[in-house]
């Protein structure tokens, strides 16, 4: 087997690994989400709400581009949100024909719920990790974001600050 067989293996074998946590994450940041203050969202709700954050003022288009969505079934998910007030649409200032996108005084609101809900959660994981097991998890976790956010266009690039770091690669 040669050294390019046995990397690509080892890649396989981390995707299926992380693929594995991030299912046992949705379930555990599912527990409790109907109870959230503000309500239940679904999850294509919530990955909306994050990408709008971050694209604040942002079109179909561009919400449709980050997410990989067509603008038909993105106007009817946009049309639920502003229905649910999570979501403002105002003409946009350059073009007749498109709407912004902003998330309401609600929706920022949903959004830091579902935060702390899921720190909570993760936060309670951790604490039956080793200590240098959660230094290695947190370094590889940083290089996972960034090619993440190679990946989806910018939706996390800037790097997480001691005191600043970046919602939505957080909680994506």
């Amino acid at each position: 087997m040669s050294r390019f067989t046995g990397q690509s293996r080892q890649r396989e074998q981390v995707a299926e690994a992380v693929s594995a946590a991030s299912e046992l994450l949705e379930v555990l940041w599912g527990r409790g989400q109907e109870a959230a203050p503000s309500g239940p969202v679904s999850p294509s709700q919530l990955r909306a709400l994050l990408v709008i954050e971050k694209h604040e003022g942002a079109n179909l288009r561009t919400l449709g581009e980050v997410l990989g969505s067509r603008p038909s079934s993105l106007s009817r998910l946009c049309d639920r949100m502003e229905a649910m007030g999570l979501v403002v649409r105002s003409p946009s200032p350059t073009s007749r024909r498109e709407v912004e996108l902003r998330l309401s005084r609600r929706g920022h609101k949903v959004l830091d719920e579902y935060r702390a809900f899921r720190t909570r959660e993760v936060g309670i994981v951790l604490e039956r990790m080793d200590p240098s097991d959660v230094v290695m998890l947190a370094e590889g976790l940083a290089a996972f974001r960034a090619a993440a956010a190679g990946r989806l266009g910018a939706l996390g690039s800037e790097p997480a600050d001691a005191g600043e770091r970046s919602h939505v690669a957080d909680s994506a």
